[in-house]
């Protein structure tokens, strides 16, 4: 037993050693093995989230006496902005505001049935000439019994009914000039063009490809920058002028 107690007490102390911090010196500089906090580091605030620009917005004017100094609106993408202080004493930034925005679930580059695309197109595209050309089109293309539509690469020929019993082929426009919600609802939905597919499969089906690279993406950052400039210069100077706005 006096032997087993020795050997738990020398492990014992081996654990505790083991999590002692080093402190080594390589190629003159100096590290340390664990992570160490001061204690007197001041703790930062939880952040606040939002899925709205106005949120944010109304923080800003009501609860301006929490920030800790100047502070930047920060837009890291069309759907995310950060509401942060500059640099503390620390070289460390605090966060107070989150905004993400809810947009649209619409599936690009997949196919979706007819039904299922008409519900979709209505749900999550702002109304629009051509998104109301792809509803009727949609709505009326038959399947034929040799084939549904022809296709040369860049435009494509459907079977669409237009009476009680005559039908016509008609040409599918591409690409279509559509507007997605994908963005903050406070500012203009930026409208992109896409490429418009029909399906050469036993029911009709369908699906819209993004053809601009994702050019309005910079548009809608420009966008949420221009909305809080505007929103920042009707409030109190003391209040705009301490905020910097990067995106």
């Amino acid at each position: 037993m006096e032997n087993l107690k020795e050997a738990m007490e020398f492990l014992t102390n081996l654990s505790r050693e083991a999590d002692k911090p080093q402190v080594l010196e390589i190629c003159g500089k100096t590290y340390a093995n664990k992570n160490l906090t001061r204690y007197d580091k001041k703790p930062k605030a939880d952040n606040i989230t939002a899925r709205t620009l106005s949120s944010m917005v109304d923080y800003i004017e009501h609860c301006n006496s929490e920030f800790p100094g100047k502070m930047i609106i920060q837009i890291l993408n069309e759907r995310e902005v950060l509401l942060m202080s500059e640099l503390n004493e620390e070289r460390e930034r605090e966060i107070l505001f989150i905004s993400r925005a809810e947009t649209s679930e619409f599936r690009f580059d997949q196919w979706y049935d007819q039904e299922r695309f008409m519900i979709e197109l209505q749900a999550n595209f702002q109304e629009s000439e051509d998104r109301e050309i792809l509803l009727k089109m949609a709505g009326n293309v038959e399947k034929k019994n040799d084939m549904a539509f022809s296709d040369d690469g860049k435009t494509q020929v459907a079977t669409m009914q237009v009476g009680v019993a005559s039908k016509a082929d008609v040409i599918v426009p591409n690409p279509v000039t559509l507007i997605p919600f994908r963005t903050f609802q406070e500012i203009d939905q930026p409208e992109s063009k896409f490429v418009f597919r029909i399906g050469n499969d036993n029911i009709p089906k369908f699906k819209l490809i993004e053809a601009e690279g994702g050019i309005w993406k910079t548009k809608a950052v420009e966008s949420i920058k221009e909305y809080f400039s505007d929103m920042l210069h009707d409030m109190p100077a003391e209040i705009g002028d301490q905020i910097t706005i990067i995106g």
